[in-house]
């Protein structure tokens, strides 16, 4: 039946291919039946610098998908009117990037999934860092990159790698523009001390170091950041913007 419902709806509209999207911001479409996890994804994703769409059903993903331009897409797998294997088969002609996030966590799944063309599969429950992790790992494969970043009066160009503040430049370390990147991309997440350590230094983190903390405190103080990187007792550090 789910079959017989997208052809249908597939030769009821045109197909948009390549529609200018609206400045240089990326788009992404959230498909999930579950509103909380949709509103979840959605707000951390757009304090990250994503435009986004979400939606609940099958049927209407597929609308949206044939009159807007996506650079991604979110897909559960059991969704009303139409299922995510279903939507993959359709999304694939369109060269259009898919992680699926499901339930469905068997290895079966995993390789049905992948195997229709998905970039990615992440399984119900997931980290929310995690997801934002792998959603740019899927675009830099696809040459998908966010060119600016934002946080209050901080621009990183991450093509450049250089960063202003009040658009003055500002003279980062290596280990200091990772973190910095990682912040602004997950605004108003609090970032365990280990997800930093490993993301920025490539390595296992170390209770008894100040390593990390002297990065953070000497960060604070070039983006004028005294009040907004705060730290979180037992966690690590959140960026309140």
């Amino acid at each position: 039946m789910g079959r017989e419902k997208l052809t249908e709806n597939r030769k009821g509209k045109q197909t948009v291919l390549g529609a200018a999207d609206v400045g240089d911001m990326i788009k992404i479409l959230i498909v999930d039946d579950e509103k909380p996890i949709c509103d979840l994804i959605d707000i951390n994703l757009t304090a990250a610098g994503y435009g986004c769409r979400a939606v609940q059903d099958g049927l209407q993903a597929v609308d949206l998908i044939e009159r807007e331009h996506f650079d991604l897409i979110l897909l559960d797998i059991m969704l009303p009117g139409v299922d995510g294997y279903d939507i993959m088969e359709y999304i694939r002609p369109l060269k259009i990037p898919v992680i699926f996030i499901t339930a469905k966590h068997e290895v079966k799944d995993r390789v049905k999934g992948l195997r229709l063309g998905a970039e990615d599969y992440l399984v119900k429950p997931f980290d929310v860092v995690e997801l934002v992790a792998r959603v740019e790992v899927v675009l830099r494969r696809f040459n998908k990159t966010q060119r600016q970043l934002r946080a209050g009066d901080v621009v990183v160009d991450t093509e450049a790698r250089k960063v202003t503040r009040a658009g003055c430049p500002v003279v980062l370390t290596n280990k200091e523009y990772g973190l910095l990147v990682l912040f602004i991309q997950n605004k108003n997440v609090a970032l365990f001390k280990e997800t930093l350590y490993e993301k920025v230094w490539g390595d296992e983190y170390i209770a008894d170091s100040r390593t990390l903390e002297l990065h953070v405190q000497r960060l604070r103080k070039k983006m004028g950041w005294e009040n907004n990187l705060v730290a979180v007792y037992k966690v690590g550090y959140r960026l309140e913007i």
